[in-house]
């Protein structure tokens, strides 16, 4: 059984699952665990913060990678954020508790700061 099968065995409102009713934010999906293996997988030094649910999004797990780079994605409650994490080998950490690290902070102000660069686009083409 793969690491998105296990996961998503525990889904959905059946079998113990969650109730989405109550948040405005819709449901993790294969493309966010995708994501997030594929962020672990292309960086190093990463750890893991879970973010709890609130009235308005699911919960979320907050990836930060040693630069400070991070990514964010939703994520079926604490519970499959920390099997996710134990899976991937990476540690995670309470967002209420600890905090969010100064590479984090200091990351998104330097790209604040040095902007990608906008696409070329051709003539006629949209904004």
């Amino acid at each position: 059984m793969g690491l998105f099968d296990r996961l998503r065995g525990r889904r959905g409102t059946g079998g113990g699952g969650r109730d989405r009713r109550g948040t405005l934010d819709r449901a993790s999906g294969s493309a966010d665990l995708a994501h997030l293996e594929g962020f672990v997988a292309t960086r190093r030094g990463v750890e893991g913060y879970v973010e709890p649910r609130t009235a308005v999004t699911e919960t979320t797990i907050l990836l930060v990678a040693a630069d400070g780079e991070w990514t964010r994605r939703r994520i079926d409650g604490p519970e499959i954020a920390r099997k996710l994490s134990r899976d991937l080998a990476v540690p995670v950490y309470d967002a209420q508790v600890t905090g969010y690290p100064q590479r984090m902070r200091d990351w998104t102000a330097r790209q604040r700061k040095d902007p990608r660069p906008p696409t070329p686009r051709k003539l006629g083409e949209g904004p």
